[in-house]
């Protein structure tokens, strides 16, 4: 090579090439890790240098080659691409390797407008000195290559026109502490930020894409999930409309309630003309959800609801369909439908479904959620009433359909509405559960919108975080990580804006969290426990039963400091009921794992206290968050050892933690026959999570004869799901390529009559 070759630095200057300067980088990068090498990085990558070559093109050609380079068999790859990914990010952000000190960091950062002025109105230089002290960079050398690159699309401040970046991810976890512990008293804050600020670095706690990319800076809106419910009117439609604009635009993803929608032909304005029913209104927030990019960050997306005994559920089913014309079709959302215990009755007797109108038929909506009894008595009688609208259906068909549509899709998703309200934390008598969110995660209560600014309506709002099983040792580690994360997103909900009044109201009143774990499959595997046979059952029964018992704990300890939520008369715990009071005793069938914890003892605290949040867990997807812990995503099996996931960057490989120790430990998605072994761990979580569980359901065509699955076997699965208690079903996976890309591309944001119920 001819060595008068020069390079173009970032600053302009050009110098000769220093061969050695790369290698000792990448020897550098290469320190500690097992099975690299560093002179094959060297070789693969096959610089082309020419006269003038810029360092940050030498710089990521490089990455790219040790990125390359991961595999089963050498799984540090992810380490080595990734020291050099951060050590090229921290000079593009700072122009040298050594982070600024952190108090010039934030000054510099209020002064361009990119981090929220009051970091430097609540905080002394000598306090920024104190966080300093503790703040650890060489913590940035955890992060797998999947990780960086996560950060550097999704997460750190930056321009994202010219993709200048301005931080490195130690300042972002320390500024995020920061700002939510702001408003605790000097004398104790600064212990609770290094608390806080340890475990979010040190991976023990997850936290969603909004809190990442949006606390410390001047954007102050960090609710993960969104829900809105719309009435039967014009101007309700048109508020739900302006708030889904609002909401889309900061980066949340939405749940619409449109299950009150009249159907088509229905009389308005005492039979002056027909309604067009509900598929216009659909489009109509559809173009809404897609009118935002959230910033660069993510893509608007929602999920809409109904319930399957909607007079137009046949046309509403197919909404997503590739066939037909795109005036009937509205296929850019997804789609929730809502059963109760009648209609799986209906089903299991082979008999009929009757179709309405919730405009022709009072009261019936209404009781679908709040009173089950009522609502089997009232559908029974609008049945009898000839005078009432309605067309009849056989249960079985309209299953079918929903099945196939869930099927073809991997989108159709499923809410039990029953088991929503009656194994809740809230009283359906005054605070029903009418739908969930985008990844059938939450169920919270609300009102529809009269008008945008209606005080009386309830958008809900939930912000979330995650427990990373695979780095706790002792379940009673989660004792402080639930003090610190209850603490925290509780202090958030203080901290942010509220664009739309109906959700300041319902959040200040309910003030509820939803806390969920990453790393599922790691921690089955650790403990030599497997998804199909029922070997983690008592260990998971454990794992949520201690989740569970800290959260309401850390509620409790937090409403004897600051009050009880104002709302909290509206809740179950109010009449102090818990989780374990209200589940579905069929579990106790297919796990007998006894209860571990003082739950009377906490029963009375918090009769007596109360609770500072009337929800405290959920179990969210978590596909892009839980890579920055370099753990395996929410509750799912692994498709595979090697997870491959696209970025802007291109395809990013992730190896599963400890593979090489524990391959044969891990059970991979498609290894695992049939669902029952996961709606069980499902279903066992669902025990103790107050709202609810994003669940995937399953199957792999080519296990069956023909390469087809069996209606009878998917109609098996939402009876099984049904009778265990399971409040929601998420993304129905085929193996079969489509549905599964389907579902990831979406996530990178959810048999026979001898049955009984």
């Amino acid at each position: 090579m001819n060595q008068n070759l020069s390079v173009t630095k970032r600053d302009g200057r050009r110098e000769p090439i220093d061969l050695d300067k790369i290698h000792r980088v990448i020897t550098w990068a290469a320190e500690g890790l097992n099975n690299v090498s560093v002179s094959q990085v060297e070789l693969k990558s096959h610089i082309q240098f020419y006269d003038g070559i810029k360092s940050e093109d030498i710089h990521e050609t490089i990455i790219k080659a040790a990125a390359d380079l991961i595999s089963e068999d050498t799984p540090d790859y992810q380490y080595l691409a990734a020291r050099l990914a951060i050590f090229h990010l921290r000079k593009k952000a700072y122009d040298k390797f050594e982070p600024p000190k952190l108090y010039n960091h934030v000054v510099n950062m209020v002064e361009a407008g990119k981090y929220d002025r009051h970091l430097l109105e609540d905080y002394t230089p000598e306090e920024f000195a104190e966080m300093d002290a503790f703040l650890d960079h060489h913590r940035d050398m955890n992060f797998s290559y999947a990780a960086v690159k996560q950060l550097e699309g999704k997460y750190l401040v930056q321009n994202r026109v010219t993709g200048k970046i301005y931080e490195s991810a130690q300042f972002l976890y320390v500024c995020i502490a920061a700002c939510l512990f702001a408003k605790y008293e000097k004398s104790r804050r600064l212990d609770y930020i290094r608390r806080f600020y340890d475990a979010a670095s040190l991976f023990k706690l997850s936290l969603p894409t909004p809190i990442m990319a949006g606390v410390r800076t001047p954007t102050r809106q960090f609710s993960s999930c969104v829900l809105i419910e719309c009435s039967d009117s014009l101007d309700s439609i048109n508020a739900t409309s302006s708030a889904i604009v609002k909401y889309v635009s900061q980066r949340a993803g939405i749940g619409i309630n449109a299950g009150r929608i009249r159907a088509i032909g229905s009389p308005i304005r005492n039979g002056e003309a027909f309604h067009t029913g509900c598929i216009p209104f659909y489009k109509h927030f559809q173009t809404a959800v897609k009118s935002c990019s959230q910033g660069g960050v993510r893509g608007g997306a929602a999920t809409l609801f109904y319930p399957i005994w909607h007079l137009e559920v046949e046309s509403l089913l197919v909404l997503k369909n590739n066939r037909g014309v795109e005036e009937n079709r509205v296929r850019h959302i997804d789609y929730g439908v809502q059963f109760n215990k009648t209609m799986y009755q209906r089903l299991i007797k082979d008999d009929y479904i009757s179709l309405f109108s919730p405009s022709d038929v009072p009261g019936l909506y209404d009781a679908f959620f709040a009173d089950q009894d009522e609502f089997e008595k009232l559908y029974t009688q609008y049945e009898q009433d000839d005078s009432v609208r309605k067309k009849r259906i056989k249960a079985t068909e309209l299953f079918s359909l929903f099945m196939q549509e869930r099927a073809s899709t991997g989108r159709i998703y499923l809410q039990n509405v029953d088991h929503c309200n009656t194994h809740s934390p809230f009283d359906p008598k005054v605070a029903p559960i009418k739908q969930s969110n985008l990844c059938l995660e939450i169920a919270l209560p609300t009102k529809p919108l009269k008008d945008v600014n209606d005080p009386d309506g309830e958008i809900a709002l939930c912000t979330l975080s995650a427990f990373n099983l695979g780095a706790i040792e002792n379940l009673d580690e989660l004792e402080e990580l639930a003090d610190l994360a209850v603490r925290a997103l509780d202090s958030l909900l203080d901290y942010q804006d509220y664009p739309v009044p109906a959700a300041y109201n319902a959040t200040m009143g309910r003030r509820t969290l939803g806390i969920g774990v990453i790393n599922f499959a790691y921690y089955l595997a650790k403990h030599g426990a497997r998804y199909s046979d029922g070997s983690g059952n008592g260990l998971t029964h454990r794992t949520f039963e201690a989740i569970q018992y800290y959260l309401l704990k850390a509620s409790n300890n937090l409403a004897r400091e600051l009050g009880a939520c104002p709302k909290f008369n509206e809740t179950t715990y109010a009449k102090g009921l818990l989780p374990i009071d209200t589940y579905k005793e069929d579990l106790d069938k297919v796990c007998r794992e006894p209860l571990h914890l003082d739950w009377e003892s906490l029963r009375r605290d918090i009769q007596e206290h109360g609770l500072r949040n009337s929800t405290l867990s959920a179990q969210m997807p978590s596909e892009t968050s839980s890579q920055i812990s370099n753990a395996t995503n929410g509750v799912e099996p692994p498709r595979g050892f090697i997870s491959v996931k696209a970025s802007k960057d291109g395809i990013l490989k992730q190896v599963v933690p400890e593979y090489l120790e524990l391959k044969d430990k891990y059970e991979l998605l498609w290894q695992i026959n049939g669902n029952d072994g996961i709606l069980q761990l499902m279903a066992i979580m669902q025990k103790f999570i107050d709202q609810t569980i994003s669940t995937n359901t399953n199957y792999d065509p080519g296990k069956f004869e023909g390469g087809k699955v069996p209606m009878q076997i998917l109609l098996k699965d939402l009876l099984t799901a049904y009778k265990l208690g399971i409040k929601t079903l998420y993304y129905h996976n085929t193996r079969d390529g489509a549905s599964d890309e389907s579902a990831l591309a979406a996530q990178d944001d959810c048999e026979s009559g001898a049955c009984k119920i």
